[in-house]
């Protein structure tokens, strides 16, 4: 009896711990990767099939929605099953959504199923992103959670690499074998259904059960509503919030009305204003070579600001993040066929984006110090994504009605509201 005993807490223990290192890479390798199917491989899907430069930016827009909500619904997640069952749930659920999209693709317009799906994965995916991160601090101790974050966000960055440079390339290779746009993708698709379906399937097994991951007992829905509605309150009665309200929107404005039309520049012909840039060739540049200069610069970027303090690096970071936009407006003008002058002109701007973005972050983080620090940092990560999806409603029209070249004089125009917050910001700082 005793021995039976002893087996089953064995087992029991077992069950609630495991080695961190063999569950955090892979759970924040199926966090990213979903992020990033929904946010890049729409823009170039959509724009593979057909769909105009304006409503293909303002669509892809819209579906980025789910990240800007999330803080509504969040803390709901607490109070109904365990962090656990709604990591496996979205996870599984994310597998079939992605899947349907594949099989679905249309070969020309309409595109509503195929917006509908990537608003399911989308929405799915930030509820992943809800649980994952609440169960990644449930499962560990404070040593192992400190311990681990250099792990989890390079296994982050992984899925990065692998949405926006791998999958890319692939979906080009298939493209030129098979002739066919709209089957490339659907293998493309499937491929990344089939990663999303084995990442599931071993979390199924390999999650530890921590004694703590349970619905918070005594806790109901208007009980939690009460305490998001107070963590919002709280939020805009802080001092200056509608100056930090400003900052978070016009920080990133260049990039804002940039980013949705990147892959239709490079893919567009040079006739149209483009620079006939094969998927294949894209991927490499901007989905890989462009994300490690990305990584590389907000690496430095954290080692600068945690030796010489924000104050002293707010200005030239914001001017490393608005400044390198002049490539755009370059590459609009004189259309370099060279793939090694084009990939130079994306790691430059992609490293100061990297470097100047960890200025954003910081500041961020500064003013959500104090009461209800982690709910008011939810806050602003969700103003965060507001400050894309505003001028991505609109930067296809623009684009289209201005072409690449008035478009990216544009967006080097929209960095003056860059160094004026970041000026203001900088004065504000201690």
């Amino acid at each position: 009896m005793i021995t039976n005993r002893f087996w089953q807490n064995t087992i029991q223990v077992q069950k609630s711990y495991r080695n961190p290192f063999l569950w955090v890479p892979t759970l924040y390798l199926a966090e990213g990767l979903p992020y990033f199917i929904v946010n890049t491989i729409s823009i170039i899907v959509l724009k593979d099939l057909g769909m105009a430069n304006g409503p293909l930016a303002l669509m892809t827009s819209l579906i980025s929605l789910p990240w800007m909500i999330k803080p509504l619904w969040s803390p709901f997640v607490d109070i109904f099953r365990s962090k656990r069952w709604w990591v496996l749930a979205t996870q599984f659920l994310m597998v079939a959504s992605v899947a349907v999209l594949a099989l679905t693709l249309p070969k020309s317009s309409p595109f509503t199923i195929t917006l509908i799906l990537f608003v399911i994965t989308g929405f799915t995916s930030a509820t992943h992103d809800i649980s994952a991160d609440g169960f990644y601090m449930l499962a560990m101790d404070d040593r192992w959670q400190s311990g681990m974050i250099g792990v989890r966000n390079t296994f982050y960055r992984i899925a990065m690499v692998l949405g926006q440079g791998v999958l890319v390339v692939v979906a080009g290779i298939l493209e030129k074998r098979s002739g066919d746009v709209c089957r490339a993708w659907t293998l493309t698709l499937l491929v990344a259904s089939g990663i999303l379906a084995i990442l599931a399937l071993y979390h199924l097994f390999i999650l530890p059960k921590p004694a703590g991951d349970a619905m918070q007992s005594g806790k109901t829905a208007k009980h939690v509503a009460r305490e998001f509605g107070s963590a919002f309150s709280s939020f805009f009665a802080k001092d200056g919030v509608w100056f930090m309200i400003a900052f978070m929107l016009l920080f990133r404005l260049p990039e804002a009305f940039s980013v949705k039309m990147l892959y239709p520049f490079f893919a567009d012909d040079v006739a149209a204003g483009g620079l006939g840039l094969d998927k294949s060739s894209f991927g490499l540049v901007y989905g890989t070579a462009g994300v490690i200069a990305l990584l590389a610069g907000g690496i430095l970027g954290g080692v600068l600001i945690s030796r010489w303090d924000l104050r002293r690096c707010m200005m030239p970071m914001a001017l490393s993040l608005a400044l390198p936009c002049a490539v755009y407006l370059f590459m609009a003008v004189m259309q370099p066929q060279s793939l090694g002058v084009i990939g130079a002109c994306v790691v430059f701007d992609q490293f100061g984006y990297g470097f100047g973005f960890t200025a954003y972050t910081v500041y961020m983080m500064r003013f959500s110090q104090g009461p209800m620090k982690t709910s008011h940092f939810a806050i602003c990560t969700g103003f965060m994504a507001l400050s894309m999806l505003l001028p991505g409603l609109v930067a296809g029209y623009l684009q289209t009605m201005l072409g690449y070249v008035g478009f990216f004089i544009l967006v080097m125009l929209c960095c003056l509201a860059t160094i004026f917050v970041s000026f203001s910001a900088r004065r504000r700082l201690q």
